[in-house]
């Protein structure tokens, strides 16, 4: 299976197929395990179904597997050549030693299962042998393995939640930053919005004070023009008079 740095990534298509047929394997195989500690035959139906399902299903898994990590060996040798970051080859090779142990860990129970029935001489030749009603009884590592495999998820699980939860922290961890950030902007806002209503203030004083002395030049120039109209009237009634007596 080629990878390709297109939108449609063949690795992406198969792994999704991958994870949701391994979210199936999981409920089967916890299944299987609490039918067996609880089964009271070797020939149980349903017994035999839950192996059936489960090998079925590792099967699938087994098959995609193999596309994955071809895939990520040809990544692997130059991922820029198909458009990958190293980063992304690493995590794909995770993904696949994941999903193959855990596949490998359901394969190795099903295998100690059939190896305890061949040893008690009740295995048959198809691959589906089963142990005897004795082993379900005498064994107390089958009686157990339920618990065990529930306990291993339940540690995943914490797990799981405890990368959730740092992700929840480092989120608020950015929001308070940019709170913080924010904050400090509006503080430096609110200095410079102070220093433009000092300087407006003052601004306004000095035209003011401009405005008063314009007024005072103003008043001042209408009286010097009042007492040169007065003395312009005065002379020419003077010099009419003097017309007059002349005449």
């Amino acid at each position: 299976m080629a990878m390709s740095s297109s939108d449609e990534d063949p690795f992406l298509q198969v792994e999704k197929d991958v994870l949701s047929t391994l979210n199936s394997a999981r409920p089967l195989f916890t299944s299987y395990l609490r039918i067996r500690s609880l089964a009271t035959s070797a020939s149980s139906e349903e017994l035999i179904q839950a192996r059936t399902e489960l090998e079925s299903n590792l099967q699938d898994l087994s098959g995609d597997l193999t596309d994955l990590l071809d895939s990520v060996k040809a990544a692997e040798q130059d991922p820029y050549r198909y458009g990958l970051e190293v980063e992304e080859v690493s995590r794909r090779r995770r993904l696949v030693e994941e999903v193959g142990g855990e596949v490998e860990d359901m394969r190795e129970e099903l295998q100690k299962t059939a190896e305890r029935a061949d040893q008690k001489g009740n295995g048959v030749g198809n691959g589906s042998a089963l142990p005897p009603p004795s082993a379900f009884e005498s064994d107390a590592l089958d009686e157990d393995d339920y618990a065990q495999f529930e306990q291993q998820r339940q540690v995943e699980m914490m797990q799981e939640q405890d990368q959730a939860l740092d992700g929840v922290f480092q989120t608020v961890g950015n929001l308070r930053q940019q709170a913080d950030d924010m904050g400090r902007e509006l503080e430096e806002q609110e200095h410079m919005i102070g220093e433009i209503d000092t300087l407006a203030d003052r601004v306004g004083g000095k035209l003011q004070n401009g405005v008063k002395k314009v007024g005072w030049v103003i008043k001042k120039n209408e009286d010097t023009m009042s007492s040169c109209c007065i003395a312009v009237l005065v002379f020419v009634l003077i010099l009419l008079l003097i017309i007059a007596i002349a005449i």
